[in-house]
């Protein structure tokens, strides 16, 4: 949009949301978090509630755990993606979107280009963290990374008042830096009372080779 207000990088965010969090909080002590976890078939559900423009929520699929910390707040030491709103990005991955109906039949990660596998971007106009002087055409964002081809699990159309919501329903592998892969895919963006901005994301990890 035009006449978008854009903050600094990242470190000079630093003390703009002072005061929301005095740490980084855990979504399991709220009902949120790693709500379903099978380890017989290494799946599960994660459940997230991102309706805070000012929220990261960083998604350790290791140790099963979901902290939220406040744009511009320095990420937690493990992590693997994180969802602001609808926005995504990861630590040092890759995203590739498959065609599979469903985790059973996802092609062996192994056997896809290193092309199909799409990295982070620095963005200055897609993290957006205050949409109050909208009307006025200003929306501030924060400088951050992207990723692209994760973020389209949903498209929001806006040029229609009220947007319009379309999810994917693709599922997404996830290349950790570890070399491991993961499988998303995000099956609701709402809550019971039709709330946005809560992500109900299933899960598979690792995905054997």
């Amino acid at each position: 949009m035009s006449g978008a207000a854009l903050l600094l990088a990242l470190p000079a965010c630093n003390g703009i949301f002072e005061g929301i969090y005095d740490a980084p909080q855990s979504e399991a002590e709220s009902g949120y978090g790693f709500v379903v976890v099978d380890e017989r078939t290494r799946t599960g559900r994660i459940y997230i509630d991102a309706s805070a423009y000012t929220e990261w929520h960083y998604v350790d699929l290791h140790d099963k755990q979901v902290t939220t910390v406040a744009v511009g707040g320095q990420a937690p030491p493990a992590w693997d993606f994180a969802v602001h709103r609808y926005d995504t990005k990861t630590d040092r991955g890759a995203v590739a979107e498959c065609d599979a109906a469903d985790f059973g039949s996802l092609p062996r990660p192994e056997s896809l280009p290193s092309e199909a596998f799409t990295a982070d971007e620095w963005t200055t106009d897609r993290i957006t963290i205050d949409m109050s002087q909208m009307m006025d055409g200003i929306i501030e964002y924060a400088e951050d990374d992207y990723n692209p081809l994760l973020s389209r699990w949903l498209d929001v159309d806006t040029s229609t008042m009220p947007p319009i919501y379309t999810l994917s329903g693709k599922i997404y592998l996830l290349r950790l830096a570890d070399g491991t892969h993961a499988a998303l895919r995000l099956v609701n963006f709402m809550n019971d009372a039709a709330v946005k901005g809560y992500m109900t994301v299933d899960y598979l990890y690792p995905v054997e080779p």
